[in-house]
């Protein structure tokens, strides 16, 4: 199902580990604190839960090719970089090939080890006020146990005025041809041809993430609403599953599944997509006002299985 890559972390300087004995994580901190894998060891062999990131990938530093990165200050895109907030304009930098300036800072920076035991390490990184003119600290707590990966994320405004945020996660997952996702969630967000929301609906008929759907047989870039914070993936061609939790304000769930691509994604995450521009309507787009001092957080938590 995927290749085994149980030899990387020895070999690369880039990546520190975890383990619990049953399970063990490659984190690579300089590329913006992401997972590298997350595997269980059977017979001597790698059971990859999350999709691992590839040598090259981890010599350059690729958040985006690991095996799940964080999502802080928002999730997902900002039209054109800019929104406004509490009467000043706000406007990040955007290039053509991130024109709406995505996922923020935390997966395009290094994080600092504060602290690293046998099965826990605690991830930092710090913001000074530039065009995001909010200075904040980040953390992820990583956890095993008994085979379990929990994440949790702490987003704290250092500066002295009120902070818009939103956090998450972004794990991707091995796509396999009978690969199955199930989701309590009530409606979704349709986009425009940006990637951007339009208009709020009810979930597809055939393929509504509450009744649960196979992979190879959709095409979602897709935030949906009134996520019950919970969800299953299934491989059930190799009789393993994937049960996840999180906790509030992860209220909302970002499915990707890009056709023909050997990943796809489910993210917890707090906002929608371009939520600090669409604040003020009737339909709630997590856009969380942080006061000076104040911390948010979350945990999310993987529990695998061998039993489908």
């Amino acid at each position: 199902m995927t290749k085994n890559f149980a030899a990387v972390a020895p070999q690369h300087t880039e990546l520190v580990s975890i383990s619990d004995g049953i399970a063990t994580v490659d984190i690579a901190p300089a590329a913006g604190g992401a997972l590298a894998s997350y595997r269980w060891w059977r017979n001597g062999a790698a059971l990859d839960w999350l999709r691992p990131a590839d040598p090259g990938a981890i010599r350059g530093r690729d958040a985006g090719a690991m095996a799940c990165f964080p999502l802080v200050p928002y999730s997902n895109r900002i039209r054109g970089g800019r929104f406004e907030f509490a009467g000043r304009t706000i406007q990040l930098p955007t290039t053509a090939d991130d024109p709406h300036h995505e996922h923020g800072h935390g997966w395009r920076r290094p994080w600092v080890v504060v602290r690293h035991e046998a099965s826990t390490i605690v991830l930092r990184y710090r913001h000074a006020a530039d065009s995001w003119p909010w200075s904040y600290e980040a953390e992820q707590e990583i956890t095993l146990a008994d085979g379990r990966l929990c994440v949790t994320i702490k987003v704290r405004n250092l500066s002295d005025a009120p902070m818009p945020v939103g956090f998450g996660l972004h794990p991707y997952f091995p796509s396999t041809p009978w690969a199955h996702v199930q989701a309590p969630v009530s409606g979704m967000w349709e986009t425009d041809t940006e990637v951007l929301p339009v208009r709020h609906v009810l979930p597809p008929v055939g393929a509504d993430p509450s009744i649960g759907f196979d992979v190879s047989e959709v095409d979602f870039d897709t935030v949906f609403t009134g996520w019950a914070r919970r969800a299953r993936i299934s491989w059930p061609e190799h009789g393993r599953r994937l049960d996840i939790e999180a906790e509030a304000p992860l209220d909302f769930l970002v499915l990707y599944t890009p056709p023909g691509e050997p990943f796809f994604c489910a993210e917890p995450v707090s906002n929608i997509t371009d939520a600090f521009n669409r604040t003020g309507g009737r339909i709630d787009t997590g856009c969380i006002v942080l006061a000076p001092g104040l911390t948010r957080s979350a945990s999310i938590r993987f529990t695998p299985s061998l039993a489908v």
